[in-house]
């Protein structure tokens, strides 16, 4: 994650940052938001929990005009009249489908208004949608697809990834210029096999038939042991793309 942020503030060049909005944040972009020269800014997030790891990792560096606030994007009131020279949606296009489910088409519209200066989305190429022919890929289409079973059983909304293409569609209906667009190839590790992993091992009691969970619960970790294995035979797991779109308004 550190390198997409570091592309993106290489992007950036000399510009000054200003006032920014972090739009979905995060502990990541909230360390990275930390070690830039802003003006001021405001963090968004639509999970109580989030907002309350964000905090943690500001710390006292909050200054009198920072926020982090809770908020849905999808409520036409939240921010509204708020503008900012440099704003950030980073993973929020997948992340919105937990909050505000099929709404993702009208995110740029909605943040158009806000932007004075420049839109960062980071994305993440969807990798459950078919099932590769290599063995990396096939680890991380599995790792999502229980992930998300998971998420489904408990009765919780899995994050749903959109490709770059459809980003750059939908920005440009936005009415924003494309600056840049890039994909960068993804090696995953230890944390992401065991963060995806985990959502399950939390939601498994949230399930409805017990037995049901006792097998899941079994299947992921013969499923973690096999991605560990894996990632320290070859250092990672190769598969599949983030992205970075630059945009301005038009």
């Amino acid at each position: 994650m550190s390198s997409l942020f570091d592309r993106i503030a290489a992007l950036h060049g000399e510009r000054p940052w200003g006032a920014v909005l972090d739009a979905g944040t995060g502990r990541s972009s909230m360390r990275w938001l930390l070690g830039l020269e802003t003006e001021r800014w405001t963090a968004v997030t639509g999970a109580s929990s989030m907002a309350r790891q964000t905090r943690l990792e500001v710390g006292e560096r909050m200054r009198e005009d920072d926020r982090i606030v809770i908020g849905n994007w999808s409520d036409p009131e939240f921010l509204a009249g708020q503008r900012y020279d440099t704003v950030l949606a980073d993973y929020l296009l997948g992340a919105i489908e937990g909050f505000s489910p099929y709404w993702q088409d009208r995110l740029f519209e909605r943040l158009r208004p806000m932007v004075d200066g420049r839109l960062y989305v980071i994305g993440l190429e969807p990798y459950v949608h078919r099932w590769p022919a290599d063995v990396d890929g096939q680890l991380v289409s599995m790792i999502g697809r229980v992930r998300d079973a998971c998420l489904l059983l408990a009765g919780a909304q899995p994050y749903r990834e959109y490709p770059m293409d459809w980003t750059l569609r939908h920005l440009e209906s936005a009415r924003f210029r494309i600056i840049s667009a890039e994909k960068i190839a993804i090696r995953y590790g230890e944390r992401f096999v065991n963060g995806q992993l985990d959502m399950c091992v939390r939601n498994a009691d949230r399930f409805q038939d017990g037995k049901m969970a006792a097998a899941m619960l079994e299947h992921v970790e013969q499923l973690r042991q096999r991605a560990l294995a894996h990632v320290r035979q070859y250092g990672g797991i190769r598969h599949g793309h983030d992205y970075i779109v630059v945009a301005e308004p038009v």
